[in-house]
């Protein structure tokens, strides 16, 4: 489990985050929902060691992350960015590959988990494709299996955080990308994802942060933290929200 404590961070002398408690569980899928500037990214930069926190701490496995040596942390800890970029003309595989570099799980496994990996990213058919040849979305898929086959298969004690995976993504591989994830979590392994789409959030997420300025405005289960009254003081947006007629997660609609 990773659990933040009285997180803050200071940049440039400005407080960008402050009083952050939250647990990235085993089995669970934690969403970080807020308007740009509200210290989403600034969060997942601290929870993957990035950043030092300013004060407070963070820990896995009751262990603080500073203690951890890097290649012990990189077998239980993989980051998908916001952005991921390559300049050189990798093989898709060979992308992917890198997420096995802290292992020493022989050719033959890192073979299968790769094949694995790309399965749960809907990337197989990118197979032997030049990295530079594909598109953005593409590239985003390709990036999530390689975050995936850092940890897979998903057990407890593994964490996997992003930072807007779907962002580049069409409807339907914004689904692929979340089902992938939320089965790694199912496996036991610990999420936290950053969204923007509420619905998305609502749909996948077992728990919901909500961030407002840097501090949490809300967390709880999304019943309790996608209501009308907290969208609108945190987002501006007037919605409504009912339960969706076959799942019974929250729906948000914009009035």
């Amino acid at each position: 489990m990773m659990i933040a404590k009285d997180l803050g961070i200071i940049r440039d002398g400005k407080q960008v985050l402050a009083y952050i408690d939250l647990a990235v569980a085993p089995g669970q899928m934690l969403g970080v929902l807020g308007p740009n500037g509200a210290g989403k990214s600034t969060l997942l930069a601290a929870l993957c060691g990035e950043l030092a926190p300013s004060h407070g701490e963070v820990s896995l496995d009751d262990i603080p992350l500073k203690q951890w040596r890097g290649s012990e942390r990189a077998r239980r800890l993989a980051v998908l960015p916001q952005a991921s970029t390559l300049n050189f003309a990798f093989k898709v595989e060979e992308v992917i590959a890198m997420g096995r570099l802290p292992h020493e799980s022989g050719q033959q496994r890192d073979g299968e988990i790769i094949q694995h990996a790309l399965e749960a990213a809907d990337a197989m058919h990118l197979l032997g494709r030049s990295y530079l040849t594909l598109s953005g979305g593409e590239r985003q898929r390709v990036h999530l299996a390689r975050a995936l086959a850092q940890v897979w298969p998903g057990e407890e004690g593994q964490v996997l955080l992003l930072d807007e995976p779907t962002s580049a993504l069409d409807p339907l591989h914004q689904h692929t990308t979340l089902l992938a994830v939320r089965a790694f979590a199912d496996r036991g392994g610990a999420v936290m994802v950053i969204l923007h789409d509420l619905n998305l959030a609502a749909r996948y997420c077992d728990r919901l942060l909500l961030l407002s300025q840097g501090l949490a405005y809300l967390s709880g289960t999304p019943q309790q933290v996608l209501t009308p009254e907290a969208l609108m003081s945190v987002f501006g947006l007037d919605v409504l929200v009912q339960p969706h007629p076959e799942r019974g997660h929250p729906l948000v609609i914009t009035r």
